[in-house]
């Protein structure tokens, strides 16, 4: 059937990807997750492999990436979780496909920040920066886990 109205095009589809550890699930993982999702259509999480993050970050994560996986992909704003398995961000692109990264804003300014934002320009992707919440980090609780740890440790 035909019609004589003239068909609008459809707004693009706004695919954000949020990477991150997500070990020891906290508050502050809610808010990115939270943030990212009010600028886009369709959110994927990026959870970063076990080996990704002694990799990157010289430790491994207290919570195994499949449970972290099970644990983000059950955060309602998520419409999707995938293993972050490569360290090149640009590569993970060519795999997802999004159209908006969101990063933490210690990044922002930075040499690979600004690295990042390039790479990202040459292939249509917006880095979005969003702030660290206050008082919240899973380093600052993996600290208090070890304290108790020791102090129980020291007791027996």
């Amino acid at each position: 059937m035909h019609s004589d109205i003239p068909q609008q095009p459809l707004p693009p589809i706004r695919i954000g990807y949020a990477a991150g550890a997500f070990d020891l699930f906290h508050i502050g993982h809610l808010n990115v997750l939270r943030r990212a999702r009010e600028l886009c259509d369709h959110l994927i999480a990026g959870v970063v492999s076990d080996e990704m993050l002694e990799l990157t970050k010289g430790a491994r994560p207290v919570v195994p990436l499949e449970e972290r996986l099970e644990i983000v992909r059950s955060v309602r704003f998520v419409d999707e979780a995938v293993a972050e398995v490569v360290p090149d961000k640009l590569e993970t692109w060519r795999s997802v496909r999004f159209t908006h990264f969101f990063k933490g804003d210690d990044w922002k300014g930075t040499e690979r920040g600004l690295a990042l934002e390039r790479a990202f320009a040459a292939v249509g992707v917006e880095v979005v920066y969003f702030p660290y919440t206050d008082g919240t980090s899973s380093t600052r609780l993996r600290r208090a886990l070890d304290l108790l740890e020791a102090s129980r440790v020291a007791t027996n």
